[in-house]
Formats: structure tokens, sequence, C-alpha cells
């Protein structure tokens, strides 16, 4: 630790010792940045360039480290001088340029190609302001702003800039890069487009700000609310500048190699990460055709280098614009996209196939479909699903497209840094090849029967659950007892992951408590969830959410046997904290719409058993780990896509005819809550289940509450239960995202 000590002795003119967490924050920070730019970078002749609208990519002080081979080293030194890693890792802010699951799975797929040595780059924005910082207050959601950058960070300024034209104006970018540590191999960049002249002053009340201030507004919010037309246009403004500078800079890049744009797509292939950057496929043609490259050769040359991932099967979410809001923002693209449809039309004249359809809106995912050489989906039910339903008609054209890559994750972060103990665990009885090859934990199944081993795995678990607890009285001022059953459903709040059955089932709990129906073991519900600021009825949840906190929190009959806790501002570091403690991992979004889910793989991993409807990744984990080893209630997807088709589902005819059922909708409408929270929320909710219930809770409940009790009775033999974790953890490295990287590169990118 040579280099360190001077670089600590060189900034601060002291010794280790005498520094502040502060100080010793920034040498690390210096000393990281700089063993980065020594180990070089990823380069080839071909590079996929992986562009997303977010990268959730975390802290990532202790995560380089890893990546390094020198965490350990750096921790010892530290100790050795009275100081600790992991409390100078607490100063790091969370860069905030993610939301959820999409921006997670691109943060681990950077992470995987660098591991894995392959010539890439992320492209994305670099937003100021973020989504936003959740903050509770009344039992209610508010937004704020979460600014991140600082003066000295991870954020490396290029000098790199382009400039991207708008109706009536011009706005010149600035790159700027933060290098991705492969494991034990050379770095990659992601490249974060910005303008010099955003003003963070602008932000009034909240996140509230005047949406029509381009100059001074565009990489200030991911995602800005759109429930308006000045929101939804600041989208298309976002969505462009990150196509467009990403478009100039692969095109740039490629012809410094000796490109000559005919042969583009030996140069480059673009992995366009759901529907928010698909603009790069008209983009790229006015660029190549501004060069010289006639029109029909333009399209092709775009077909052939653009890949799209789809992520959802959700109608809002695959995205669809007015014509008229693209001829407001950009109109030099209009005439492209209208020629892109004719083409296709020509060919296929089927209504279900347009990219522009008869109301002039501008679907998205049927431009990425018809001009990308590569459609695929997230796990294999989800594939299955746009294959034989949702994208059917684009099947039926373009079979040899379609493809599945089931989602990964990084073990790196998801094991090695957030769970040390059981890291060092596994090592101990099967050596350290599963840090490389995720496949290597499947060599545990040799202990599934050493009860030396499942005691130890019990004791590994029970120091996280008080790791988490002390977090979660810090953050929420709540109290939990570590030798509760840990519940835990943290992901983004939407009605079709429903946090609302688990919030039903949490009502029942209490009734049952209430009536002298004690648990023997007590039980903690923890959520973590953001909700949209516009998605009312989401907001609603986290209301009935905190109002239960509350109620169970202040009444001696049931606060002994149970908690539910609402962790604020959920974040990457939350999490790191909340699934190493997991005992029972909620996966529980109505079949058919989670396309993959990647929470219940990072779970898994750390030895929570899944409690989960056969939806998304779920099937995969199921088959993986059979029967015994996971909780599977709920309808089939069959059986909801038909009730969707048929529409044949009454949520009011379930209400009025189960009396537990209502009396347990009824309960968030009751005098106890109505006291604690909101009428207007509750009441809304309240009627969105008995009348609507678009996402089915009603039809799953009393299948979801039949299987949770059962999980609940078998947590009670522990040795058991541990048996259940281990098998969990050895199967899944299946779900690493080295392996999805390396499908990718194998079936798509060919780098």
């Amino acid at each position: 630790m040579k280099e360190l000590e001077m670089i600590i002795q060189d900034m601060f003119h002291k010794d280790c010792g005498e520094c502040t967490n502060e100080e010793l924050y920034q040498a690390l920070l210096t000393y990281t940045k700089q063993s980065l730019v020594n180990k070089g970078y990823q380069d080839g002749k071909k590079k996929v360039y992986y562009i997303s609208a977010e990268f959730l990519i975390g802290k990532l002080l202790s995560n380089n480290l890893i990546n390094l081979g020198i965490y350990d080293q750096v921790a010892e030194f530290l100790k050795q001088n009275g100081k600790s890693l992991a409390e100078i890792e607490e100063i790091e802010p969370e860069p905030s340029l993610g939301n959820g699951g999409l921006g997670r799975l691109a943060a681990c797929f950077l992470d995987s190609i660098a591991t894995l040595g392959l010539p890439g780059e992320g492209i994305g924005l670099n937003y100021h302001l973020g989504l936003f910082k959740q903050e509770f207050h009344d039992h209610l959601q508010s937004e704020k702003p979460n600014p991140w950058i600082a003066e000295t960070g991870w954020l490396k300024s290029t000098g790199v800039s382009y400039m991207v034209p708008y109706r009536g104006f011009v706005l010149k970018s600035s790159l700027y890069d933060i290098d991705v540590a492969g494991y034990h191999s050379k770095s990659i960049k992601l490249h974060l487009f910005d303008i010099d002249i955003a003003d963070e002053g602008i932000v009034g009340d909240g996140i509230s700000f005047d949406k029509k201030d381009i100059l001074h507004n565009l990489t200030l919010f991911l995602y800005p609310d759109d429930s308006d037309d000045d929101g939804r246009k600041l989208r298309i403004y976002q969505q462009y500048f990150m196509v467009s500078n990403a478009a100039q800079y692969i095109l740039d890049e490629a012809e410094k190699k000796g490109c000559t744009l005919h042969d583009l797509p030996d140069y480059a292939v673009v992995q366009i990460n759901d529907t928010h950057p698909s603009m790069i496929i008209p983009e790229f043609i006015r660029l190549l055709t501004e060069r010289g490259i006639e029109f029909e050769e333009a399209c092709q040359i775009a077909s052939a280098m653009c890949a799209y991932t789809n992520h959802t099967i959700l109608a809002e979410a695959l995205e669809k614009w007015p014509m008229d809001y693209l001829e407001d923002v950009v109109p030099h693209l209009v005439p492209i996209i209208r020629r892109l449809d004719e083409r296709m039309k020509a060919k296929y004249p089927q209504k279900s196939v347009a990219i522009i359809d008869e109301n002039d809106l501008v679907h998205m995912a049927h431009m990425d479909i018809h001009y990308g050489f590569s459609i695929n989906g997230v796990a294999a039910l989800h594939t299955d699903i746009l294959k034989n339903s949702e994208l059917k008609h684009f099947y039926e054209i373009y079979p040899q497209k379609f493809n599945n890559k089931t989602n990964g994750i990084t073990f790196r972060r998801w094991l090695m840094h957030c769970n040390h103990e059981l890291t060092e665990f596994i090592t101990s009885l099967i050596g350290d090849g599963f840090k490389t090859d995720a496949f290597a934990l499947e060599k545990l199944l040799e202990y599934k029967d050493d009860s030396e081993v499942l005691k130890r795995l019990l004791a590994i678990k029970a120091d996280a659950k008080k790791a988490c607890k002390e977090f979660i009285l810090h953050n929420t001022g709540v109290e939990i007892d570590e030798n509760s059953i840990y519940d835990i459903q943290s992901k983004r709040l939407h009605e079709y992951k429903r946090q609302q059955l688990n919030a039903l089932y949490i009502i029942r709990k209490y009734l049952e408590i209430k009536n002298g129906h004690k648990p023997t073991t007590p039980l903690t519900f923890i959520f973590g969830a953001k909700a949209a600021p516009a998605y009312v009825i989401a907001k609603d949840i986290i209301h009935l959410l905190l109002c239960l906190q509350e109620l169970i929190e202040n009444d001696p009959d049931v606060s002994p046997y149970m908690k539910v806790v609402m962790v604020e501002n959920y974040n990457v570091t939350a999490a790191e904290k909340l699934i190493p403690a997991c005992d029972l991992s909620e996966q529980i979004s109505l079949a058919s719409k989670e396309a993959s889910g990647t929470g219940n793989m990072k779970f898994m991993l750390n030895g929570a058993v899944t409690l989960g409807t056969l939806d998304g990744a779920n099937v995969e984990i199921g088959d993986l780990v059979g029967k015994d080893n996971i909780y599977i209630f709920g309808e089939s997807s069959e059986k909801v896509i038909e009730h969707y088709e048929k529409a044949d589902y009454c949520s009011k005819e379930i209400y009025e005819s189960d009396e537990d059922i209502r009396q347990c909708v009824d309960f968030i409408v009751s005098p106890q809550l109505l006291s604690i929270g909101q009428e207007e929320n509750l009441r809304r909710l309240y009627s969105e289940l008995v009348n609507k219930d678009w996402f089915m809770t009603l039809l799953d409940f009393q299948d979801y509450v039949k299987v949770k009790d059962l999980a609940l009775a078998d947590y009670e033999n522990r040795q058991e239960w541990a048996k259940k974790m281990l098998v969990n953890i050895a199967k899944a490295g299946y779900f690493s995202s080295d392996r999805t990287i390396r499908q990718y590169n194998e079936d798509i990118w060919h780098l």
C-alpha cells in the first residue's frame, strides 16, 4: 500500500491514522481512479454500445476495489491505522442515474462486459438530480431533488462535445466518463452526455420546474413527470439528446479505426435497452445520408447494427409518441420516420405491425423490431409471451430475429461486496472459482446434509439480520426484532408488482393477532419502493403501508409479534443491507406481467427463499431449485392472459362472495386506518381494488395466504430451512450476468 500512503501524504501531509474519514475517502478515490487507468481499457475493432436511459450503478469505491483485486489489502491497511473501510464507504454519494431493475441490469451488464474482456461501452445521460429523493411526510411520499455530482468524484470530463439539433435551436453537449472496472481485467467506460448550461437552481418546490426551459432542464431529472404535454415532450428532448450524441460518437470512433461507413456493422453493434433509445435508428440514417450514404443503404446499415431488448409487455411502457410531438421537437427526423413506416407498410400492410398507426402515433418498439436485427426478451416465459401473444404478428414475420436472454446479476456486487461473511464461508467450502465461474456454486450441494455447514449458514444470516436491523433503525426510527422472520418486498412501486397483495396479507395477519392467533416466530414485513410522482394509485399503496406501519407499531397487542417497515428512499445502498438479511423474498407480480425480475436473483443468491408467482425468471428459479425450495402460488400466465382477452375478471364479484377478502379490503377504510391516514387516498385505493383491480390482486389472494402461511410454518424447522437456503445459493449460478453477457455476445454481438 506504498502508493496509497504516498497519495495520502501528498494530499494531506500526514499519516493515514491522522486523517479524517472524509480525507481518506478522497485519497482512496484518487488511488482507485489511478489504478483503473493503469489497468487499461478494453478495445477491439468491433465494439458493443449499450444505450440505456438509466444506469443504476450504486456506490463505486468498494466495488472497484474488489474488481481491482485490492479490497482486502486496502481494508487491512486502514484497519492497521485504526480506520474502517466500511465507515469510509458511507461517505460516498450514490450516483442518481437510475430507478429500478432496468437501470440496475444495465450496470450489471457493464460490469460483466468488462470482466469478460469484451470491447464495449455504456452510453446514457448525466442526470444532475436523478430520479428523486423519496421522503415520507404524513404517511405520504414526497419528492425532493437528489443531487450527487461533487467537485471530486468518479466523473471525468473528456473534452468531447457534439451539436444536437432541435426545432429552432441547437444544443452543445459535453461528455463525461465513469470507468467501469472488470473483475481482474481491464476497464470499460460509461459515457454520460450532459449540457454545461443545465441549471439546478431552476427547481422550485419539491421537484417542480419549468418543463419548457429545455436549455436549463434537459439533464436535470431521470423520467421527468410526463402527466402533461410539456413533460412528455421533455422526455423526447432527453431521448433524442442521448441518441444523437451516441450516434455521432459511434460514427466518429468507427471512422478513427478506418471504417468507411459502408462497413459500419463491422465496427459497431448497438444494444437498445428498452424503447427509450429507439430514435437512434432514424438518427443513424440521418447522419449516414448527410455523410453521403444513399437512404436504402443507410437503412440496411442501421438494421445490421441495432439490436433491441424488450423489457415489458405493459402497454404504457411500450412508448408511442404522437407525430406532432416529434414535429415540435425533432422535425428533421419526421420525414425519415415516415419513410421508414412507408417502406414497412409496402411489405406488411397489416395495421398491427405499423410503425405509425391510424392515430399518427409512432410505435417505437415497432420501429426497433422492423429495423433491428435482433429482438430479445429477458426471461424464458417473457420471450414465449412475446412470441405467442404480445408480439405474435412480428414473430410470424421475423422468427429468426427473436431470442431469449434471461437476465443476470453481477456476483461481485450482490455477493462479494454486500455479503462478505457469506462470501468468505463459501470460499472456505469450495474455493474461489465461483467468483469467475458462478456455476461453481453448485459444489455447495455436497454440503446440503452437513449440519455444521447449515448451522453456520443460519449464523451468517443472523448477522446480516442484525446489520439490517441497525440500518432500518437509522433509516426509519423503527426497531425491529432480529429474531423475527424478515419478509422483504423491495422493488419499484407498481400495481403489477402487487405490493397491495402483501398489504392485504398484513391486514389479515393483524386481525388474526388481534383475535388471539399469534405467530410462532414474530414477523417483520419490510418494503422498499419509490412510486413515480404522477402515479396516484402507487402512491396510495405507499400511504397504506405507512399507515399500517404506524398502526402496528403503536398497538401493544400486535407489535411484539409483527412489524411493518417502509424504508425511505430505497436505492442500491439500501438494497445491499436488505438483501443479505432476507428470509422470504416476495416476488408476487401478476403472472405474465414481470418480464424477468432481478431482485429475485439477488435474494436467492444471498440465501433467501422465494415466495412467488410463476412469472418472469421465477419460473426458471423454480426449475433450478425444485418445488421443495420455492413457494409458488397464484394463477398461471396462460389463465391471466385469457382473463384479459375475455375481459371476464370481476374483482367486485370476488369481494362480495368472499367474506375473508371483504374483511381485509374493508379494513383499508376502517376507523383505525382513517384515524391515521388521509381519507381521500385510502378510499381511492379501496375503490380501485373493489371496482377495477386491473392486476387481479383479489384473484390470487387466498392462494397467496395459504402458501405464505405454509412458508412461515416451514421456517420453524431451522435445519430444513437452512437446506432450502443452501440449495438456492448453489443454484443461483445460472443468474450471473456473466452468463447473460456471454450469450448476448455469442448470439447477437459477435465481438
